[in-house]
């Protein structure tokens, strides 16, 4: 069945939409004619279907412009929403943007298959709140297969700041609203958009054949290439319960549906240093996929190799899991129970990821990958420890991810090294229980010996870079 009605401003312009509710952004935009917009990969890796919409963070004043991947983007997910493609990026005289014209300038263009995703994600950049100099992950969702990337990190780094009459910047600032809810579209029995919790648990209730979907980023990649199909899709993003995200003296809450790249800059404006966090995020795919990505989906997929789960694990994570009967609060160590099982009940969701305060004092992530940025993971792995005054061991958690069907803690390691001096004999220790952690499997990204021997790698590598000078202020 399809989803009708779906209402948003596409260019300027209010649009009503139609479409099964699989269909992608990407592919009823080119239905549309709008074929600037490119289907690269159709799993969020290449950016050239990129296209930029307009979004706010609750407390501030005025929205900005975020590039997200359209091929992983249903298109029932832009209810109310402001987008804009490529084909809108121009000067309402025609005239060219001055993104395109700095384009036009350096010859960053090769063939031009990507140009158009590179464009849309320097339009974002170029509207950026608060911009001083180029940011590098600004364009590090977007590929050139024809290695053009000098010329257009050149037009990245020439960009002016927007002039003070810009019409789009003073429309920024104005704070876009969404449609008005007279306007906005109707759900059929395949694609539900609940507004609140209540409603979200009576859906699931109804529908227990029904998939949870926030993001998208990683659903839509099995619509796309493997075209799996769902007998109803129930939406959490709009759900104000699962957008929490609050700070305080004894903990951190994540709520399970903020996408990832607000929780980066919530940290980052309220000065919250979660070192395993700002190591994570540079390395958990792009900012196309980060901007849409949230915790409770990675989560809950229950994926080995997941990149939260193992940040998540070392900082000793509790999940928030809701139902119909009430709330609870279970260690995230617990809550993977095989491969891509979990600790959800019937009926049961994540409302958000809690993490106690204070914070290990040192903390550390590894990713080992074919590529260092933008990859899956071979092994990942989360280090958190804290000291006493003595140079004693007083808390020492370990998250691994690609050595077992599941995200795994590693509680033996915490046993061995609590209360020892953090020294030579403590590693070697660490490093003899190691060979019998998980239960590593041979693929194409791995052989098994390797994902063992890369575990005992990254021990050496945190013990060795936690004695370092100063470490013990980050």
């Amino acid at each position: 069945m399809g989803v009708s009605g779906v209402r948003f401003v596409l260019n300027g312009r209010a649009v009503t939409a139609d479409g099964p509710s699989h269909l992608s952004l990407l592919q009823w935009l080119r239905a549309q004619g709008l074929c600037g917009t490119k289907e690269g990969c159709a799993e969020g890796e290449c950016g050239a279907c990129a296209v930029a919409i307009s979004t706010s963070d609750p407390g501030e004043a005025g929205c900005h412009f975020e590039p997200v991947n359209s091929c992983l983007l249903p298109l029932c997910a832009v209810e109310g929403r402001h987008l804009t493609t490529v084909e809108g990026i121009a000067e309402a005289d025609g005239s060219l943007h001055p993104v395109q014209s700095a384009m036009v300038a350096a010859g960053g263009s090769q063939c031009g298959y990507c140009t158009p995703g590179f464009v849309v994600s320097l339009f974002c950049e170029y509207y950026r709140p608060g911009r001083a100099e180029f940011d590098p992950e600004s364009i590090s969702g977007n590929l050139c297969r024809c290695t053009g990337y000098r010329p257009i990190a050149d037009v990245a780094r020439s960009l002016p700041l927007p002039a003070e009459a810009d019409p789009r910047l003073i429309q920024l600032r104005a704070r876009a609203e969404p449609l008005s809810a007279s306007q906005s579209g109707t759900s059929d029995a395949s694609f539900f958009r609940p507004t609140t919790l209540a409603e979200a648990l009576a859906l699931i209730e109804a529908h227990p054949t029904a998939q949870l979907i926030a993001g998208g980023t990683d659903l839509m990649v099995y619509a796309n290439q493997r075209y799996q199909r769902f007998p109803a899709l129930i939406s959490v993003e709009g759900l104000s319960e699962l957008q929490e995200l609050s700070f305080d003296a004894s903990e951190l809450v994540l709520g399970a549906a903020v996408p990832l790249s607000r929780i980066e800059r919530a940290l980052h404006a309220q000065a919250a240093n979660v070192p395993l966090l700002a190591r994570l995020w540079p390395l958990f795919s792009s900012r196309l996929i980060r901007n849409r990505a949230t915790l409770g989906g990675n989560l809950g997929t229950a994926s080995p190799i997941g990149d939260s789960a193992p940040a998540l694990l070392a900082l000793g994570a509790e999940l928030e899991l809701v139902s119909r009967n009430g709330t609870r609060r279970l260690p995230l160590a617990e809550f993977f129970l095989g491969y891509r099982r979990t600790a959800l009940t019937a009926g049961e969701l994540i409302r958000a990821v809690r993490i106690a305060r204070p914070l290990p004092t040192f903390q550390r992530f590894y990713k080992v990958s074919k590529r260092v940025l933008d990859d899956i993971s071979t092994v990942a792995a989360g280090f958190a420890l804290s000291l006493e005054a003595d140079g004693k061991v007083s808390r020492f958690g370990v998250g691994l991810g690609g050595v077992a069907a599941t995200p795994l803690a590693a509680p033996s390691l915490e046993r061995i090294a609590l209360g020892q001096p953090w020294n030579e004999a403590t590693l070697a220790r660490l490093l003899a229980e190691a060979e019998h952690l998980g239960t590593p499997q041979s693929d194409l990204r791995g052989s098994a010996e390797y994902r063992r021997a890369m575990l005992g790698k990254l021990i050496e590598r945190f013990f060795y870079e936690s004695r370092l000078p100063g470490e013990g202020a980050q």
